[in-house]
């Protein structure tokens, strides 16, 4: 599939999911091995001392990580596990997940993912960091 097809693909999947668009989710980049997710952060998307809820982080992440996954497994695909770990409170404009894969076979890939948080310098600041396991699954009309 070449880079626009993958591209117009991921903007498909991501217009299908209703919590993405709930939360804005843009699809920056995504290329085989790479996605790249942005948020913009709103007050709804604060817990109760001003910084991004780690859910949303976690969101975040996972989605990206699903994402980079399914650039090379395909689009029938699910996050099997992952692990985030919050390195510091998230609080700027936008909030930008990076994911890459780190190893991928025929039915799964180890992926990682960088969650940033960018101010209105436009300067990063590295909130948390995932590791996860995506899996393909088999199309819906295939499970009996």
């Amino acid at each position: 599939m070449d880079a626009n097809a993958l591209f117009n693909m991921g903007q498909e999947v991501l217009r299908s999911q209703a919590f993405s668009r709930l939360l804005g989710t843009k699809l920056v980049a995504f290329l085989p091995g790479t996605a790249v997710l942005e948020i913009p952060i709103t007050e709804h998307l604060l817990q109760q001392n001003g910084f991004v809820h780690g859910g949303v982080l976690s969101y975040a992440a996972d989605n990206a990580l699903t994402f980079v996954g399914g650039s090379i497994l395909g689009s029938n695909v699910l996050t099997s596990e992952y692990k985030i770990n919050y390195l510091k409170p998230a609080i700027g404009q936008t909030l930008i997940a990076r994911a890459s894969v780190v190893y991928a076979g025929k039915r799964q890939a180890v992926c990682r993912c960088e969650v940033f948080t960018i101010n209105g310098q436009s300067k990063e600041s590295l909130c948390a960091t995932a590791l996860g396991t995506i899996v393909a699954i088999a199309s819906e009309s295939t499970n009996a």
